[in-house]
This record gives structure tokens, sequence and C-alpha cells, in this order.
């Protein structure tokens, strides 16, 4: 099978849910299990002013604060 455009985008997206998978392993083997929720929170966090920085969803974002 030759691999599309879009099939190499999955499997870069697999890669970096590997990496996220790895550091929460890695967290959780070293009990640090309760910095999981902080770093959810912070990628949350991110992820809304990421998004907030478009002017499509700025609208919606912005009563949130």
């Amino acid at each position: 099978m030759s691999e599309g455009k879009g099939s190499r985008t999955v499997g870069q997206t697999g890669a970096v849910l590997g990496t996220v998978g790895e550091l929460f392993g890695l967290l959780w083997a070293h009990k640090l299990w309760w910095a999981i929720p902080m770093l959810l929170l912070l990628l949350l966090l991110a992820a809304l002013v990421f998004m907030a920085q478009t002017t499509t969803v700025a609208p919606f974002i912005y009563p949130l604060f």
C-alpha cells in the first residue's frame, strides 16, 4: 500500500500521543501522580489561550474570563 499524505499525519499524531503517554507513565512510575491533574489543567489552559487567538472562536471564549 502506498502511504498518502493523510496517513503520515496520523503517524505523526500517534508519535505525539506516544510521547505524552510516556510522560504520564513516567509521572505515575515515580509516584508523581498528583502532578497529572496540574499538567492536564496547564494543557487545557494552553489550548484555551491558543483558541482565543483565532477570530472565529474568540467571542465565545472571552465571556469565560
